[in-house]
């Protein structure tokens, strides 16, 4: 089993910065894609980045340029940094990862960590 761990969430105002951070760990061959998604209350969950192993990035249109995905491959580690938050950016910030296990592909995902913006 495969488990991702996020921290680096809580409250900040407008205008400040926080860093997510989501661990894998489990056994493992290898980890692919992994991305960053947010839910609010009565909303679908959106994509917020994505990066692949290779460190390509792609992210939802109206955040890129004050949020910057990365990942740390020898930790098995994929951040979030965000800038220039806004109260509209308050959700619940989940991380997934596509693990390659002996007994194939998978989809694992965090259990969120929540980020408060206040104006």
């Amino acid at each position: 089993q495969v488990q991702l761990v996020e921290s680096g969430g809580g409250l900040v105002q407008a205008g400040g910065s926080l860093r997510l951070s989501c661990a894998a760990s489990g056994s493992m061959f290898s980890i692919n894609a992994m991305r960053w998604y947010r839910q609010v209350p009565g909303k679908q969950r959106e994509l917020v980045a994505g990066i692949t192993s290779d460190g390509n990035t792609n992210y939802a249109g109206s955040l890129k340029g004050r949020f910057t995905i990365s990942r740390d491959n020898a930790k098995n580690t994929v951040y979030l940094q965000m800038n220039s938050l806004k109260p509209e950016d308050t959700a619940v910030y989940y991380c997934n990862a596509d693990v390659t296990m002996q007994s194939g592909g998978y989809r694992f995902w965090g259990q969120g960590t929540q980020v408060t913006v206040s104006s």
